[in-house]
């Protein structure tokens, strides 16, 4: 019965994909049958073959990219990261096909007729797609109840359940059981439950329920420990009558940090030109309010544990670190000033790392730069946190992206962990794109809690 529940909600998804990608098609279908109508004087584009082409075309690109920025996972991601990944989708998709038109069309001279068509699509279509989401979430819900959850535990801990609390529509703890209890209690109770969440147990035991679960066919969530993801994107290895995996454990490969390279130069040269309004406006409004330096400079942590200078616009009084001990920033913290209270929600304080990037200090993407206090200190806690400084720091990363500015160092670890063992291209356009959706979330902007600052405060 659950099986087929599972199923269900694997069949309402495919089906609401197809719908939109079906709606987003037939509109450009008619925006493109319209032009050819009225500029293709031999009608040679009319014929059948050719208009199913450009809609084929079309078809595959918004299911391509539609999925790789996670356009469709309706029920899965909440309503305002579905809009604006849907919002993406389309005007890449659209830009794209900007191009590929005047090719079809053998007439680059039709690039401005085409580009203002395609821009106005891409503005009725996300209106029209993101109306159609809402009541096919709502729809979702009603017909999917939250999953059922029974949660194994080693020592309690509220803020390890806070990622699925935060989703009441998605997943609902039922109960709690002890793994001092015993294996066969827990497995007593497991029929009752659609899911298991292994909450950072033994290693032994954790394996032991695991093939439980996959006999009995329960879907199982657990929170990894660092093996975990060091291991996930082992390669299999046929060299013996048994598998074998193989864990690199050497970074990135000479040609990942080549393309990596001319990456961030390319993308650090194009935004600090597009971004140079923006930088001289903040940096008069800065300098206007309280007459003191316009950037902020602070030691950060790259690759190898080496040193640099981070750049960033000052957001803060002049001397907020006046005892020179680190103070994060509070969740109401008075010595952010007025411009600060603007540019830091909306991370256009960290423009001039566009710089670093420039001179080789960072990467576009990357596990964040720490303070050298905060690194020392969070070392002494998790020894594998030097881990990350197998790559340079980026402007962006994982935790940036999927954690907040107050995530735990343990947590942040594990996300940038996943991104180094991992790496690709295509995962940092994942993150690039990403990056732009949670810029609007103030949850990601949240500053430390009045714990966190005190032992930070005591780290040096």
């Amino acid at each position: 019965m659950e099986h087929v529940k599972i199923q269900n909600r694997y069949v309402y998804r495919w089906l609401c994909k197809m719908a939109l990608v079906l709606i987003a098609t037939g509109m450009f279908f008619w925006v493109w049958h319209e032009f050819v109508e009225d500029n293709n004087q031999t009608g040679n584009l009319l014929g059948a073959g050719n208009l199913l082409m450009a809609a084929g075309i079309y078809f595959v690109l918004y299911y391509i990219i539609g999925n790789a920025l996670k356009a469709f996972r309706i029920g899965v991601d909440r309503k305002a990261n579905l809009l604006a990944s849907q919002v993406m989708a389309i005007f890449c998709v659209d830009g794209i096909e900007t191009f590929i038109s005047c090719a079809i069309t053998g007439q680059f001279r039709f690039f401005p007729n085409f580009l203002w068509r395609y821009v106005l699509l891409a503005l009725v279509q996300s209106v029209v797609i993101c109306l159609l989401i809402l009541p096919l979430v709502d729809l979702y819900r009603s017909m999917f109840k939250p999953q059922q959850v029974l949660e194994i535990y080693d020592e309690a801990d509220d803020e390890k359940l806070h990622f699925m609390n935060a989703r009441p529509d998605k997943y609902h703890i039922a109960d709690v059981i002890s793994i001092h209890e015993g294996l066969d209690k827990i497995y007593d109770k497991l029929d009752d439950y659609e899911a298991v969440l292994i909450n950072d147990i033994p290693s032994e035991k954790k394996n032991d329920i695991l093939k439980e679960c996959f006999y009995r066919g329960k879907r199982v969530y657990f929170t990894p420990k660092i093996s975990d993801i060091i291991g996930k994107n082992s390669e299999d290895i046929n060299l013996f009558d048994t598998p074998l995996y193989l864990c690199r454990n050497s970074g990135l490969t000479a040609s990942q940090i080549i393309v990596k390279r001319i990456c961030d130069i390319v993308f650090s040269l194009i935004g600090l030109v597009l971004t140079s309004p923006i930088l001289l406006v903040v940096a008069i409004a800065i300098k206007l309010e309280d007459h003191g330096p316009v950037f902020f400079k602070q030691k950060r942590t790259t690759i190898g544990g080496a040193e640099f200078d981070i750049l960033k616009f000052r957001s803060m009084i002049v001397d907020a670190e006046k005892d020179g001990k680190p103070h994060p920033a509070g969740e109401a913290d008075d010595r952010i000033t007025k411009v600060g209270h603007v540019i830091r929600p909306t991370r256009i304080d960290e423009l001039p790392q566009l710089i670093n990037i420039l001179r080789g200090d960072m990467s576009i993407v990357g596990p964040r730069p720490e303070r050298i206090e905060h690194v020392k200190k969070y070392t002494e806690e998790i020894p594998e946190f030097v881990y990350r400084l197998k790559v340079k720091g980026g402007l962006t990363g994982p935790a940036q992206v999927f954690g907040k500015y107050n995530t735990s160092p343990l947590n942040k670890l594990k996300m940038d962990l996943f991104y180094i063992t991992n790496y690709s291209l295509l995962l940092d356009l994942q993150i690039l794109f990403e990056t732009v959706k949670i810029l609007a979330q103030k949850e990601s902007t949240e500053g430390f809690s009045e714990k966190r600052q005190e032992e930070m405060h005591d780290s040096k």
